[in-house]
């Protein structure tokens, strides 16, 4: 076993392709694919199945990688304290709902990453895909949240995708409204106060369940529902048609100004939000700092609530 071989297997679990791979590693893909062979057959393991959809990681893999990053980690390490060469490139990916607090410490990553060179990914996504990138490697941090109604279910998933959930932090519901919707008066709102107005979610595309629902109280019936798949369209929804959505109530105002507000929604639910980490994988240093960023974030603009 080598450590360019260790790079090979973690480019692909990140590639999800060993053709993009070879691409990114400037080899052929034979070469990728015998190295790959190889070191399957020294560790006696089966790293990634091939099908017809593209590369898929085993459970054994899944841990394999976990002791492959942190040996490259380690000797990255190594190499930016005691070589003058350039260091490389570095990865770092999120998963999240849609939360404007994962992309203000997003934000702030980057502001504070000195580097030439990187390539940084995060993906404002459905429940189940956050669950499936972390289960996958694909992201190293997910952003969700669990509350008495989907508890059960999610955290099934996520013990049979071997990751763990840490909260961050407990909130009462909110609602977004517009600046200019005449509920925004109240100092909270209940669901009859919001029955005129149009309800606004994230579709969950094949995984629709009302467990994997990114808003709780999903099973209400409502009159006008109207979803969408990314925030700013969520958020001009809410402004054009005085529409409302449910949420923590931790917002942004940096990133969207204050034309959207949150108001308590007056009802006897809680909503633990947390971050999904691979049991096997150890946090990269760019991890850790971003989830510290996330706590600063999600404490700043907690107090403006």
């Amino acid at each position: 076993m080598t450590l360019q071989q260790l790079k090979y297997v973690i480019e692909v679990a990140r590639s999800r392709s060993i053709s993009k791979a070879a691409q990114n590693l400037f080899i052929s893909q034979p070469s990728l694919s015998n190295a790959l062979k190889e070191l399957e057959q020294e560790m006696g393991i089966t790293i990634f199945m091939r099908t017809n959809k593209g590369i898929m990681i085993t459970p054994e893999g899944s841990e394999f990688l976990g002791y492959a990053r942190q040996v490259a980690e380690q000797t990255e390490l190594l190499e930016n304290r005691y070589s003058s060469t350039q260091s490389p490139q570095h990865h770092f990916s999120v998963s999240a709902q849609h939360y404007a607090f994962a992309v203000s410490a997003f934000v702030r990553l980057l502001k504070d990453y000195n580097r030439e060179e990187y390539e940084f990914a995060l993906r404002e996504t459905k429940t189940y895909e956050i669950i499936d990138d972390v289960k996958n490697l694909r992201s190293e941090i997910g952003i969700l949240y669990v509350n008495e109604f989907n508890n059960k279910v999610i955290h099934k998933f996520l013990r049979e995708g071997n990751l763990m959930f840490h909260e961050l932090f407990e909130a009462r519901p909110h609602v977004f409204i517009s600046s200019k919707n005449p509920l925004v008066k109240q100092e909270y709102v209940t669901l009859s106060d919001l029955h005129p107005y149009p309800y606004l979610s994230f579709e969950q595309g094949d995984y629709n369940s009302f467990y994997f629902s990114e808003e709780i109280l999903s099973t209400i019936s409502r009159p006008k529902n109207i979803r969408v798949s990314d925030r700013a369209t969520l958020f001009n929804l809410l402004i054009g048609l005085n529409g409302y959505t449910i949420s923590t109530g931790v917002i942004s105002y940096e990133l969207n100004d204050d034309d959207i507000v949150a108001v308590p929604l007056k009802v006897d639910e809680r909503i633990t939000v947390g971050y999904i980490t691979h049991k096997n994988v150890t946090n990269s240093p760019l991890a850790n700092i971003y989830i510290q960023y996330l706590k600063e974030t999600i404490a700043e603009e907690q107090v403006l609530l």
